[in-house]
C-alpha cells in the first residue's frame, strides 16, 4: 500500500480549488466529460460549463468562451482535442488562471510549457475525477 507524499500539488490544488470552468462540457450524460463534471460537483466543486454550443448543464449557464466567464476560476479543465488546447491555454493565461488540467488523452506539450511560463500548474494526460477520488475517498 503507497502513501501519497506530504506535499502533493495536485492534493493542494484539488483542496483549494472551488470553480472548475469545463471546456468542451458535453450534456450528453453518456459522454466522459458529463459524468466528470457531474462527480467534480458532486462534490462541491462549481462547476462552469465552456461550450459554444449549449445553453447551460448541470443546472449552470454555458459559456461561449473562457474570456466570458464573469467570476474567478481556480482550474479549467480541457476536454477537446488537443489542436484546440492551445487557444484555451491562451485565455487561460490571459485570465491569469491557476491550474490547467488536460484530460486523458489531451496531450499538448507546446501549451502546457507555454502555461507553466505564465506561472499556470499543469495536469495533462490524467483524470481529475480519478485524482480526486485516489485522494478524497
Amino acid at each position: 500500500m503507497s502513501s501519497l507524499p506530504q506535499s502533493d500539488p495536485i492534493t493542494e490544488l484539488l483542496q483549494r480549488a472551488k470553480t472548475i470552468a469545463v471546456v468542451g462540457l458535453s450534456c450528453n450524460p453518456l459522454r466522459p466529460s458529463h459524468g466528470v463534471s457531474a462527480y467534480m460537483q458532486s462534490h462541491g466543486y462549481r462547476i462552469i460549463p465552456v461550450n459554444p454550443q449549449i445553453e447551460e448543464c448541470l443546472g449552470e449557464k454555458s459559456f461561449v468562451s473562457l474570456l466570458d466567464v464573469p467570476e474567478r476560476i481556480d482550474i479549467v479543465n480541457i476536454f477537446r482535442r488537443p489542436e484546440f488546447v492551445e487557444q484555451v491555454v491562451d485565455q487561460a493565461v490571459q485570465l491569469k488562471v491557476p491550474a490547467v488540467w488536460m484530460q486523458e488523452g489531451v496531450i499538448h506539450d507546446e501549451a502546457a510549457e507555454k502555461a507553466r511560463q505564465a506561472g499556470i500548474f499543469v495536469v495533462m494526460d490524467r483524470c481529475i475525477l480519478k485524482d480526486h477520488r485516489a485522494r478524497f475517498r
